[in-house]
C-alpha cells in the first residue's frame, strides 16, 4: 500500500507532496482508496460532501440494532511540499489493521469502518478539516462553496470541475448517526514520544486553534521609476504584521505563525497593489490565542488593512472514558496532548466519542519531506489499531 501511494502527487524538486483537494492527484487518492476497501470486501459509500466511507458490515442495520459503527481512518491530502506520513498513516494502518482481524478471523459484532476524509489540511482553500467541518455543520455549505484558492477558484468551482455537484454538499445526519466511536491514528507531529521513548501514545486533547486572512491594498507601479515617497506598497504592511505575529506570540505564551502569502501583481518589478497573508495561531489556552490575535489585528487595521477569521475551532478534550479505554487495553502506554488539528477533534466537539493514537516520530518534524516514522513503530500502530478495534467492535464492546 506504501508504494502504491508514493508517488501520487510527489514534487521531484522537494521531494514532499502536493496533494490538494478536488485536483487530479486527489482523485487518484481516491481511487486508490477505492480499490483497496474492494479488494477487502468493504462496501464503499460517501457522504454529502464526497468522504468515502468503507464498511465491514451493515452501518443502518446496526445503527437500528443499537450498535452503531466502530470508524477509524484519516485523511489523504497534504500540506505543500507535506511529508509522506501526514494522513495517509492514518489510513494505511486502518486498512492494515483490517487485513490483521482477517486474517485471524475475527468477526465484529458492530460494523467497522475505514474513512478517508477530503480536505483535511485546508491546503487549497484555507479552512482545515473541510471535509469534517461541512458534514458536522461546523462550517455551512455555503460558506464552503464560496472558499477560494489562491488562483480565485472557488470550492464550488473545483467541486463542478471534479464532476461534483456544489449545492449537494452539507450536513450529513446520516453519516454521523452510523458513527458510535471514532479512532484516528497519526503520525506524532512533535518529539513527545520520543523524549518518552515509546512508539504509540493515546491523545488526551487538542489546543484551540483558528487561521485568519489578512489584506493589505496599495497602488501597482514601476519598482524603478517611482519615488519612494510617492509609493503606496501593500508589502510593507504585510512586513510589519509578521513582524508583530512574532511578537503577539510571544507576549501572551502561544504560538502564531503567517505561512501563505498572495501577492498582485507579483512581478520582481512591481510594486504591490494588493497582498493576503493567512495567519495561523494555536495555544494552550484560547484567551491567549485571541489576545494575541487582536494584537495583530490592531496593528494591521491600524495600517489600512482587514483581518477576517476564516476557522476557529475550540479546545478539545478527546472522550476521556474512550481514552481510557484504550489505555488499558494498550497496557498503559502514555498520554499526549497536540497543537495540531484533525477531524477526529471536529467530530469529537459534533458529539461524537472520539480519540487518537499517536506513532512516534524521530525526528519531530511534521508538514516537511523530512517527516518519519520508522517502519517498526509504524507496524507496533497497526497493532495497537488493531487491537483497539477488535476491543470495541468486539461482542463484549
Amino acid at each position: 500500500m506504501w508504494a502504491a501511494l508514493e508517488p501520487v502527487g510527489r514534487d521531484g524538486g522537494s521531494g514532499g507532496y502536493r496533494r490538494f483537494a478536488w485536483t487530479r492527484d486527489d482523485a487518484d487518492l481516491r481511487e486508490w482508496f477505492a480499490g483497496e476497501c474492494a479488494d477487502r470486501g468493504l462496501d464503499l459509500t460517501e457522504d454529502r460532501m464526497g468522504n468515502q466511507w468503507a464498511w465491514w458490515g451493515d452501518p443502518d442495520e446496526a445503527v437500528r440494532r443499537g450498535r452503531k459503527g466502530v470508524v477509524t481512518g484519516s485523511h489523504l491530502d497534504s500540506v505543500p511540499d507535506g511529508g509522506a506520513f501526514d494522513g495517509p498513516l492514518g489510513v494505511v494502518s486502518a486498512l492494515a489493521a483490517v487485513d490483521a482481524l482477517q486474517e485471524r478471523g475475527f468477526e465484529p459484532s458492530r460494523p467497522i469502518g475505514v474513512v478517508n476524509f477530503v480536505d483535511e489540511e485546508g491546503a487549497r482553500f484555507g479552512v482545515a478539516c473541510a471535509g469534517s467541518r461541512v458534514i458536522t455543520g461546523a462550517m455551512t455549505a455555503r460558506r464552503a462553496r464560496s472558499l477560494r484558492d489562491v488562483d480565485g477558484v472557488s470550492m464550488a468551482e473545483a467541486l463542478q470541475a471534479a464532476g461534483r455537484d456544489p449545492h449537494g454538499i452539507g450536513r450529513d445526519e446520516q453519516t454521523l448517526a452510523r458513527v458510535g466511536q471514532f479512532v484516528e491514528l497519526h503520525v506524532e507531529q512533535g518529539r513527545g514520544l520520543v523524549d518518552l521513548g515509546h512508539p504509540v501514545a493515546v491523545a488526551s486533547d487538542i489546543w484551540p486553534h483558528g487561521r485568519w486572512r489578512m489584506d493589505f491594498g496599495g497602488e501597482a507601479n514601476h519598482a524603478g521609476t517611482t519615488r519612494l515617497e510617492d509609493r503606496h506598497d501593500a508589502m510593507l504592511g504585510y512586513a510589519a504584521a509578521v513582524l508583530a505575529t512574532r511578537e503577539a506570540a510571544v507576549t501572551h505564551g502561544c504560538v502564531a505563525t503567517v505561512g501563505k502569502v498572495a501577492v498582485t501583481p507579483g512581478g520582481v518589478n512591481a510594486i504591490p497593489s494588493r497582498v493576503t497573508g493567512w495567519l495561523d495561531a494555536r495555544g494552550s489556552s484560547a484567551r491567549a490565542v485571541r489576545r494575541a490575535v487582536a494584537d495583530i489585528r490592531s496593528m494591521v487595521e491600524q495600517s489600512g488593512g482587514e483581518v477576517a477569521e476564516e476557522s476557529w475551532t475550540p479546545a478539545t478534550v478527546f472522550d476521556t472514558a474512550l481514552s481510557a479505554r484504550l489505555q488499558t487495553r494498550l497496557g498503559g502506554i502514555p498520554v499526549l496532548g497536540t497543537g495540531a488539528g484533525h477531524d477526529a477533534g471536529i467530530l469529537a466537539n459534533a458529539g461524537i466519542p472520539s480519540t487518537m493514537l499517536f506513532v512516534r516520530n524521530p525526528t519531530g518534524v511534521s508538514h516537511s519531506p523530512a517527516e518519519h516514522a520508522e517502519l517498526s513503530d509504524c507496524l507496533e500502530g497497526v497493532a495497537a489499531l488493531a487491537a483497539v478495534l477488535e476491543d470495541l467492535a468486539g461482542d463484549a464492546a
